[in-house]
């Protein structure tokens, strides 16, 4: 037997590493995770009385500067609730004000947008889309994973199947049967064509967004906002300067314009 054979013999004995690698690679990609967690409250949102909800998934609706996708959108005569997915693990500290929420894992951490100002232009879009009363719109924040709230949060913020317990807590009927009829069928006509281009355009749109956030008034070092402040000491006292917010245990600083 040459040599090539005998690599050959080899390369079909382990042929099956390949693509389990290349599986592991696409399990730890940001993409999976959040398809992964639509997946999971999609699950979770079909225990809803389908006599009484109506789940429409993955709403990619245009806006003035681009679009706005969303991840569910539960309609009832209780009301239009618009649910926002993250899939996430460790600690997560944050209030509704924030512009910006921390995950920690272990010494670790990140920052990430308020999903609450994040959901609050999907409201918004849905609002002028379907031109109702804002009364009968209701953001909801769903997290999935192995994470714990480090601080108190609001009710329309859950941890699983407590977006459940959420939604059923409305029972007041803000809306007809005929009026969620015209809206289920609004949504569907305003909605873009689900396909790749369509999410193609979309994340062009996010990754856009996310660069001119880049530019804007945060911590080149952390992320967390920066604050204006004066010397007090020194060459330069009574000038003024940018300081992160998380002095001092992070000590970058911005010249003031």
């Amino acid at each position: 037997m040459d040599i090539t054979n005998m690599m050959l013999n080899a390369i079909l004995q382990v042929w099956y590493i390949f693509p389990l690698l290349i599986l592991l690679l696409v399990l730890k990609t940001p993409w999976f995770k959040g398809v992964f967690g639509e997946f999971q409250v999609n699950l979770i949102l079909k225990r809803l009385s389908q006599d009484e909800y109506h789940l429409i998934k993955n709403v990619t609706l245009p806006t003035d500067n681009g679009t706005t996708q969303i991840d569910h959108v539960v309609i009832s005569k209780f009301g239009i609730f618009i649910v926002e997915t993250k899939n996430m693990k460790g600690w997560i500290f944050g209030s509704a004000n924030q512009k910006q929420w921390t995950q920690k894992i272990f010494k670790h951490s990140s920052k990430f947008q308020n999903p609450i100002h994040q959901n609050y232009k999907h409201l918004k879009t849905l609002e002028s889309l379907l031109g109702i009363n804002n009364e009968a719109l209701f953001s909801v924040i769903v997290f999935i994973g192995d994470s714990t709230f480090k601080t108190q949060m609001p009710s329309n913020i859950t941890y699983a199947s407590g977006c459940l317990k959420y939604i059923r807590s409305h029972t007041t009927e803000l809306l007809s049967q005929q009026q969620v009829s015209e809206i289920i069928q609004n949504i569907e006509a305003g909605r873009l064509e689900r396909g790749f281009v369509t999410n193609q355009a979309h994340k062009a749109h996010v990754k856009e967004i996310i660069e001119q956030k880049t530019n804007d008034n945060l911590c080149p070092k952390c992320g967390a906002d920066m604050v204006l402040r004066e010397a007090k000491k020194g060459q330069n006292a009574g000038s003024k300067f940018w300081g992160c917010s998380h002095f001092p245990k992070c000590r970058a600083v911005v010249k003031f314009n």
